[in-house]
């Protein structure tokens, strides 16, 4: 049978077209999609993002990993909702309005996604009314926002104030360089994550599968 554990060693190490290979295997030999999920791909992202946390890893490798797992995952996503296996949660992720910073915000996505999580990407220089619409309609559990700009932080206060007006019952996660623990507790967001890594735990703590 297929090994997961080469399937996460590769994926590590961002071989895209052997990870793609490695999972085509696994299924021509009857593994489940969901095992070749959580114990390949989501276990090699999962080692990527402790060694990121650990600064033993830096941006580009993630990347390369990310993009790794993306090639396992269109092979995959299919067969997991034939198999009716759901993500864990949903998230609505975005760069708020007047920011059009993004590489940040691409990590969390690709960290997430690794992590089981269904991210709703709603991209850069997003109003408050849109984190809105986008979470009433992917009945998300999340809603994350990015900002880079000190200017642009107060966004994420309109943001998280418009989803409260809206009655919406969604936790709220916020992160970005100038932002802090104290900040998000002034504006009342659910939590702070300083890195992309630490976005998943904390997603799967607030959703409650941590």
């Amino acid at each position: 049978m297929a090994d997961m554990a080469v399937l996460a060693e590769t994926l590590i190490a961002g071989n895209r077209d052997k990870v793609a290979e490695l999972v085509q295997e696994a299924l021509a030999e009857g593994m489940g999609p969901k095992e070749i999920l959580e114990d390949g791909l989501i276990a090699g992202m999962n080692v990527i993002g402790k060694r990121f946390k650990a600064n033993e890893v830096y941006v580009p490798e993630v990347l390369i990993a990310a993009r790794a797992m993306h090639a396992g995952m269109e092979l995959l996503e299919e067969k997991l909702a034939a198999a009716g296996v759901k993500p864990i949660g949903t998230v609505v992720l975005g760069t708020v309005k007047g920011d059009l910073h993004d590489i940040g915000k691409n990590l969390v996505n690709m960290m997430l996604t690794g992590g089981g999580l269904k991210v709703v990407d709603i991209g850069i220089d997003v109003p408050a009314e849109k984190f809105v619409e986008a979470a009433k309609e992917s009945g998300a559990q999340i809603v994350a926002l990015s900002a880079l700009l000190t200017t642009t932080m107060p966004q994420m206060a309109e943001a998280i104030k418009a989803l409260k007006d809206a009655g919406l019952e969604v936790k709220t996660i916020i992160g970005g360089a100038p932002v802090t623990q104290s900040f998000a507790d002034e504006i009342g967001a659910d939590g702070y994550s300083p890195d992309a890594a630490s976005a998943v735990d904390l997603a799967k703590e607030l959703i409650g599968t941590a």
